[in-house]
């Protein structure tokens, strides 16, 4: 085991990475911000809201964008490490918008398939897919610019 003073340090050199707060951060506004919408729109509170996946505006995005443009403003946009969390960003960004938005469509058919089927079919009584899985380019839109904002902020801090 290490001393204290060593622990200590490792974790305020966690505490004071902008790059990394800036993305646990913007998670945790895009999260907050879609469980407040869903009080608003349908005047009740869901806590899974703050952990699922899915809806608006895409936790995902920010989190990766935030990252990605953290990592810019302190390392500097010209290095290999901005470029990495570009690319990673792209990637998860890519990812929403394609295959789990996708795979979302296809729980929500087979979700109403199994609805149709009768009482006494061997999967009628099967657990429903979730259906809320990817988000559309709108959504994507919205958290990159969420976590884009998020980490300008945490970097004037």
């Amino acid at each position: 085991m290490g001393d204290s003073s060593t622990e200590a340090n490792g974790i305020l050199a966690l505490l004071t990475n902008h790059a990394l707060m800036s993305a646990f951060l913007g998670f945790a506004i895009a999260q907050s911000i879609k469980f407040f919408i869903l009080w608003y729109r349908e005047n009740r509170w869901d806590p899974k809201q703050l952990i699922g996946s899915g809806g608006m505006p895409s936790s995902h995005s920010a989190t990766v964008t935030a990252l990605a443009v953290g990592v810019g403003l302190q390392e500097g946009f010209g290095g290999a490490e901005f470029a990495t969390a570009l690319v990673l960003a792209c990637v998860v960004m890519y990812d929403a918008t394609g295959v789990r938005l996708h795979a979302g469509r296809q729980a929500e058919v087979l979700n109403q398939i199994l609805c149709e089927l009768p009482a006494e079919h061997p999967l009628a009584e099967s657990i429903p897919l979730r259906e809320l899985l990817g988000h559309t380019p709108t959504q994507v839109a919205a958290g990159s610019v969420l976590g884009s904002i998020t980490a300008v902020v945490i970097n004037l801090f």
